[in-house]
């Protein structure tokens, strides 16, 4: 079943639940997109990006995603400000890639482990069934245990590991591949 453009879900926010709206993401949602992300750069493994994205990056990188297609950008919103956002992008850019995406999903800090980063991997995954998607893969750095949950629970299974294949904060980390089959 198709999704509406936006929705309104409730996570689990500790013993009160809050609603977020889920819904394509604008341009609009730049400066929070560029904040989220820009907190795992400097805190975590999870991205190998070591210097902040820029506005302009992020601009750019916006200009790829559409309403319909293979390329799809979704945000959790929270009050009018993004607490949240999944995508959809090109594994490789060979043309034989293109049924083939990279799927991905960050969250506020203050917001992780409440049930948006699902809501808005459901939200893509439902729109990629309806796309000329065949496979879904996710790199996750490990260790990485809730993201490797989350995959799992919706389908995603590993598939290979390349091991110690990244350089941040004075180690080597390793990148797990997990694939969804859509066709």
């Amino acid at each position: 079943m198709p999704w509406p453009r936006s929705i309104s879900r409730e996570p689990h926010l500790g013993h009160r639940l809050v609603p977020v709206v889920i819904r394509a993401g604008e341009h609009r949602d730049l400066p929070d997109i560029t904040r989220i992300y820009n907190h795992y750069v400097l805190t975590s493994h999870v991205t190998f990006d070591v210097e902040p994205v820029s506005l302009g990056e992020r601009e750019l990188w916006f200009a790829g995603f559409g309403p319909r297609g293979r390329q799809r950008l979704y945000v959790a919103e929270d009050e009018g400000r993004s607490v949240g956002y999944a995508t959809s992008t090109p594994i490789r850019p060979k043309p034989a890639y293109a049924p083939s995406v990279e799927t991905t999903v960050y969250v506020s800090p203050e917001r992780v482990g409440r049930g948006i980063g699902r809501i808005l991997y459901e939200k893509l995954l439902s729109a990629l069934e309806e796309e000329d998607v065949h496979r879904a893969y996710a790199g996750i750095a490990l260790p990485n245990p809730p993201s490797v949950a989350l995959h799992e629970a919706l389908g995603y299974r590993h598939v290979g590991t390349f091991s110690e294949a990244g350089r941040k904060f004075g180690r080597y980390w390793s990148i797990g591949w997990w694939e969804r089959r859509f066709q």
